[in-house]
Protein backbone atom coordinates (compact mmCIF):
# COMPACT_ATOMS: atom_id res chain seq x y z
CA UNK A 1 0.00 0.00 0.00
CA UNK A 2 1.12 3.68 -0.58
CA UNK A 3 2.15 5.20 2.27
CA UNK A 4 1.28 9.16 0.94
CA UNK A 5 -2.02 7.68 -0.57
CA UNK A 6 -2.77 6.35 2.67
CA UNK A 7 -1.87 9.45 4.60
CA UNK A 8 -3.34 11.65 1.80
CA UNK A 9 -6.88 9.82 2.13
CA UNK A 10 -6.70 9.83 5.70
CA UNK A 11 -6.40 13.56 6.25
CA UNK A 12 -9.25 13.89 3.35
CA UNK A 13 -11.80 11.34 5.50
CA UNK A 14 -11.00 13.46 9.13
CA UNK A 15 -11.63 16.84 7.34
CA UNK A 16 -14.65 16.01 5.38
CA UNK A 17 -16.27 13.70 8.36
CA UNK A 18 -15.53 16.04 11.13
CA UNK A 19 -16.58 19.27 9.44
CA UNK A 20 -19.83 20.37 10.50
CA UNK A 21 -22.65 18.68 8.05
CA UNK A 22 -26.22 17.05 8.27
CA UNK A 23 -24.93 14.15 10.34
CA UNK A 24 -22.77 15.51 12.89
CA UNK A 25 -25.19 18.14 13.67
CA UNK A 26 -28.02 16.04 14.11
CA UNK A 27 -25.64 13.59 16.27
CA UNK A 28 -24.77 16.91 18.97
CA UNK A 29 -28.40 17.62 18.33
CA UNK A 30 -29.64 13.85 19.61
CA UNK A 31 -26.80 13.40 22.52
CA UNK A 32 -27.14 17.60 23.85
CA UNK A 33 -30.78 16.17 24.24
CA UNK A 34 -31.03 12.73 25.42
CA UNK A 35 -27.07 12.10 26.27
CA UNK A 36 -24.56 10.03 24.15
CA UNK A 37 -25.67 6.72 25.30
CA UNK A 38 -29.02 7.15 22.96
CA UNK A 39 -26.31 8.77 20.15
CA UNK A 40 -25.01 5.55 20.07
CA UNK A 41 -26.84 3.98 17.87
CA UNK A 42 -26.85 6.72 15.22
CA UNK A 43 -23.37 7.39 15.12
CA UNK A 44 -22.98 3.73 14.01
CA UNK A 45 -26.17 3.93 11.55
CA UNK A 46 -24.12 6.67 10.04
CA UNK A 47 -20.71 4.88 9.85
CA UNK A 48 -21.74 2.60 8.59
CA UNK A 49 -24.41 3.51 6.14
CA UNK A 50 -21.67 5.92 5.10
CA UNK A 51 -19.28 3.33 4.40
CA UNK A 52 -22.10 1.11 2.68
CA UNK A 53 -22.93 3.84 0.11
CA UNK A 54 -19.25 4.53 -0.34
CA UNK A 55 -18.74 0.67 -1.66
CA UNK A 56 -21.75 1.16 -3.33
CA UNK A 57 -21.30 3.70 -5.47
CA UNK A 58 -17.43 2.79 -5.98
CA UNK A 59 -18.52 -0.42 -7.23
CA UNK A 60 -21.86 0.42 -9.70
CA UNK A 61 -23.72 3.76 -8.64
CA UNK A 62 -21.37 6.11 -9.59
CA UNK A 63 -21.43 4.87 -13.45
CA UNK A 64 -25.36 5.11 -12.97
CA UNK A 65 -25.16 8.65 -12.09
CA UNK A 66 -23.07 9.68 -14.62
CA UNK A 67 -25.61 7.98 -17.02
CA UNK A 68 -28.73 9.27 -15.71
CA UNK A 69 -27.80 12.38 -13.96
CA UNK A 70 -31.86 13.59 -13.53
CA UNK A 71 -31.11 10.24 -10.73
CA UNK A 72 -28.46 12.61 -8.94
CA UNK A 73 -30.31 15.63 -8.92
CA UNK A 74 -33.64 14.22 -7.77
CA UNK A 75 -31.37 12.47 -4.57
CA UNK A 76 -30.13 15.76 -4.11
CA UNK A 77 -34.05 17.66 -4.14
CA UNK A 78 -34.92 14.47 -1.99
CA UNK A 79 -32.03 15.19 0.40
CA UNK A 80 -32.28 19.02 0.71
CA UNK A 81 -36.30 18.49 1.38
CA UNK A 82 -35.89 16.23 4.51
CA UNK A 83 -33.21 18.19 5.72
CA UNK A 84 -34.94 21.27 5.56
CA UNK A 85 -37.94 18.91 7.15
CA UNK A 86 -35.22 17.87 9.93
CA UNK A 87 -34.16 20.90 11.08
CA UNK A 88 -38.05 22.10 11.11
CA UNK A 89 -38.14 19.50 13.52
CA UNK A 90 -35.27 20.25 15.81
CA UNK A 91 -36.39 23.84 15.46
CA UNK A 92 -39.38 23.16 17.08
CA UNK A 93 -39.50 20.26 19.67
CA UNK A 94 -39.18 20.12 22.94
CA UNK A 95 -35.33 18.75 24.64
CA UNK A 96 -36.03 15.28 24.96
CA UNK A 97 -35.41 13.32 28.12
CA UNK A 98 -34.31 10.04 28.71
CA UNK A 99 -37.52 8.72 29.29
CA UNK A 100 -38.64 9.52 25.94
CA UNK A 101 -39.32 6.87 23.70
CA UNK A 102 -37.04 5.72 21.68
CA UNK A 103 -38.85 6.22 18.21
CA UNK A 104 -38.34 9.98 19.03
CA UNK A 105 -34.98 9.96 18.37
CA UNK A 106 -33.18 9.01 15.33
CA UNK A 107 -31.75 5.23 15.47
CA UNK A 108 -29.40 3.05 13.36
CA UNK A 109 -31.71 2.44 10.71
CA UNK A 110 -32.42 5.88 10.46
CA UNK A 111 -29.08 7.60 10.21
CA UNK A 112 -27.88 4.56 8.03
CA UNK A 113 -31.19 5.16 5.32
CA UNK A 114 -30.59 9.34 5.61
CA UNK A 115 -26.64 8.34 4.22
CA UNK A 116 -28.55 8.06 0.92
CA UNK A 117 -30.31 11.46 0.70
CA UNK A 118 -27.88 13.08 2.71
CA UNK A 119 -26.25 15.92 -0.13
CA UNK A 120 -22.80 16.68 1.37
CA UNK A 121 -22.52 12.91 1.88
CA UNK A 122 -23.00 12.28 -1.80
CA UNK A 123 -20.65 15.00 -2.64
CA UNK A 124 -17.84 13.48 -0.55
CA UNK A 125 -18.22 9.81 -2.08
CA UNK A 126 -18.68 11.48 -5.99
CA UNK A 127 -15.21 13.49 -5.03
CA UNK A 128 -13.53 11.31 -3.17
CA UNK A 129 -14.22 8.37 -6.04
CA UNK A 130 -12.50 10.92 -8.90
CA UNK A 131 -9.64 11.58 -6.74
CA UNK A 132 -8.85 8.48 -4.39
CA UNK A 133 -9.81 5.61 -6.40
CA UNK A 134 -7.69 3.63 -8.38
CA UNK A 135 -4.34 5.10 -7.81
CA UNK A 136 -3.39 3.01 -4.72
CA UNK A 137 -3.54 -1.10 -5.80
CA UNK A 138 -6.68 -1.28 -8.04
CA UNK A 139 -9.68 0.87 -8.49
CA UNK A 140 -12.28 -1.76 -6.26
CA UNK A 141 -9.42 -2.79 -3.85
CA UNK A 142 -8.89 1.11 -3.23
CA UNK A 143 -13.02 1.67 -3.09
CA UNK A 144 -13.48 -1.12 -0.26
CA UNK A 145 -10.36 0.10 1.44
CA UNK A 146 -11.85 3.57 1.86
CA UNK A 147 -15.28 2.35 3.30
CA UNK A 148 -13.35 0.32 5.66
CA UNK A 149 -11.28 3.46 6.59
CA UNK A 150 -14.33 6.13 6.59
CA UNK A 151 -16.06 3.45 9.21
CA UNK A 152 -13.56 4.29 11.48
CA UNK A 153 -12.88 7.53 10.69
CA UNK A 154 -16.69 8.26 10.81
CA UNK A 155 -16.77 6.47 14.10
CA UNK A 156 -14.45 8.69 16.18
CA UNK A 157 -15.50 12.14 14.30
CA UNK A 158 -19.41 11.10 14.95
CA UNK A 159 -18.70 10.10 18.66
CA UNK A 160 -16.63 13.52 18.80
CA UNK A 161 -20.00 15.86 17.39
CA UNK A 162 -21.95 13.54 19.98
CA UNK A 163 -19.27 13.95 23.30
CA UNK A 164 -19.51 18.50 21.74
CA UNK A 165 -23.61 17.55 22.08
CA UNK A 166 -23.77 15.65 25.60
CA UNK A 167 -21.27 18.85 26.78
CA UNK A 168 -23.96 21.20 25.90
CA UNK A 169 -26.23 18.98 27.87
CA UNK A 170 -24.46 19.56 31.12
CA UNK A 171 -24.05 23.58 31.01
CA UNK A 172 -27.69 24.15 29.52
CA UNK A 173 -30.98 24.71 31.18
CA UNK A 174 -34.14 23.81 29.16
CA UNK A 175 -34.99 27.56 27.88
CA UNK A 176 -30.88 27.39 26.63
CA UNK A 177 -31.68 23.70 24.95
CA UNK A 178 -34.43 25.27 23.30
CA UNK A 179 -31.95 27.74 21.97
CA UNK A 180 -29.34 25.47 21.15
CA UNK A 181 -31.83 23.22 19.18
CA UNK A 182 -32.91 26.29 17.00
CA UNK A 183 -28.88 27.38 16.63
CA UNK A 184 -28.79 23.37 15.34
CA UNK A 185 -31.61 23.53 13.13
CA UNK A 186 -30.45 26.57 11.22
CA UNK A 187 -27.23 25.60 11.09
CA UNK A 188 -28.81 22.72 9.30
CA UNK A 189 -31.07 24.53 7.23
CA UNK A 190 -27.52 26.27 6.42
CA UNK A 191 -26.04 23.11 5.35
CA UNK A 192 -28.03 22.59 2.55
CA UNK A 193 -28.05 25.74 1.06
CA UNK A 194 -24.25 25.23 1.40
CA UNK A 195 -24.73 22.56 -0.78
CA UNK A 196 -26.92 24.20 -3.60
CA UNK A 197 -24.31 27.41 -4.08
Amino acid sequence: MNIQWLAAFVAFAFATAGTPGPNNLILAGIAANAGVRRAVPAIFGVSLGFSVMIAAAGLGLAGLFRQFPQLATGLKWLGSAWLLYLAFRIATSAPATTSDAPGRIPGFWQMAAFQWVNPKGWSMVLAMMGVYAGHNVDYDTDVLLMAALFAGIGTITATAWALLGSLARRWLNMRQMRWFNRIMALLLALSVTLVWL
